[in-house]
């Protein structure tokens, strides 16, 4: 079986191969999100806990949270479901896929896990070096929380940007690139939600209005029905009181 390791803190990460059936005892009859202890991979493995975060077996298909098996089955999925892509899927659009249960088995081929606590040990290739990331922060909120930013700072002037390489080698660098920044409130958002807020006022203010008119035009053709209701009968008891006196 193939450990895919990766270590979240130094954006490292790296492949091994384990063979040996008592190492990968550990991991034999675990769920997906289980932590496990990583002291029986080796001595440098002492304290380290490691987290399964995913895995796929033999023939590629990929293990689903939630299915309580280690054998594959055959599920419904829609688009923006875990293990279905949704690609070319129309709205409500359903499909039948393979997938591996969430238990770990002797079917998985690769197992993915995330280091949660390290040991004392530093493992080559996963936490003596340490990958920068390539790209900053995109939220406003996000690049305050970075930046230890007040309500008042300019967030525009703390946007991480990066230099694009030269297509050529020794060449000028391009122009540098920066995100754009996302949820950021300005003037003219703040502009738009008073605009938008002002036409719901109206909206409301309209609808109010056309009801009150309504029910005001539905109680005068009920006061002109009843009027004529009333009209009627008074028109039929004189009928009849001509008649009784006639006879």
């Amino acid at each position: 079986m193939k450990l895919n390791l990766a270590n979240p803190s130094t954006g490292c990460q790296k492949m091994m191969e384990v063979d040996d059936d008592k190492k990968l005892g550990i991991f034999m009859e675990k769920r997906l999100a289980a932590e496990v202890e990583a002291d029986v991979l080796g001595d440098e493995w002492a304290g380290y806990v490691l987290k399964i975060m995913g895995g796929q077996d033999k023939q590629g298909f990929p293990m689903k949270q939630g299915v309580l098996t280690k054998d594959r089955v055959r599920l419904m999925l829609g688009k923006g479901e875990q293990c279905c892509r949704g690609y070319g899927m129309r709205k409500g659009e359903r499909y039948r896929k393979s997938v591996r249960g969430c238990i770990v088995g002797h079917h998985t081929s690769v197992l993915h896990c995330v280091i949660i606590k390290k040991g004392p040990a530093e493992i080559e290739g996963l936490t003596d070096n340490t990958v920068p990331r390539r790209l900053g922060p995109k939220r406003a909120s996000k690049i305050r929380k970075l930046f230890n930013l007040q309500k008042d700072d300019d967030v525009r002037k703390f946007v991480i940007r990066r230099e694009v390489p030269a297509k050529e080698e020794g060449g000028k660098p391009r122009d540098s690139k920066a995100p754009k920044i996302q949820r950021l409130v300005t003037p003219v958002t703040l502009q738009r939600k008073r605009h938008r807020m002002a036409i719901k006022k109206n909206r409301q203010l309209k609808a109010k209005a056309e009801a009150a008119e309504y029910a005001k035009l539905l109680a005068q053709r009920a006061k002109e029905a009843k009027e004529k209701k009333m009209e009627k009968l008074s028109q039929r008891r004189s009928q009849r009181e001509s008649a009784r006196k006639e006879d």
